[in-house]
């Protein structure tokens, strides 16, 4: 018992069964225990394994952006790859998980709404 319960390459054995129905019954239980924790023990290891695989995937699709991004120095359209321009908005949407709300900026809503915002002496 004591060999199966301290080395890990012999979890899964079993011992044989001697007389006596109190040794029985220990040695009975103590092989079920093996057999159960060498099953656990394998199956933790496929569950690693695969949640290794799984994260892999989700890293390898993580979308980056890096380098220079051509962007028009007038209206901030960026050019993508295949030469296309589009919105700002609209190319970091899809190439990241940002999402945008839009709103006005104070100068620019100054610049906008002037008979809301008249000029401070």
């Amino acid at each position: 018992m004591e060999h199966i319960s301290t080395d890990e390459h012999s979890l899964g054995e079993v011992i044989d069964i001697s007389s006596g129905k109190e040794l029985q019954d220990v040695i009975a239980a103590f092989n079920t225990m093996s057999v159960y924790l060498r099953h656990s023990k394998d199956h933790l290891e496929e569950n690693v394994q695969e949640r290794t695989r799984e994260l892999q995937t989700a890293l390898d699709n993580v979308k980056t952006q890096r380098g220079m991004l051509p962007i028009c120095a007038s209206c901030k359209k960026i050019r993508n790859d295949d030469g296309y321009w589009s919105q700002i908005e609209v190319y970091v949407r899809d190439h990241s998980e940002a999402e945008f709300s839009h709103g006005l900026c104070p100068d620019c809503a100054t610049k906008l709404y002037v008979k809301y915002f008249p000029e401070k002496e």
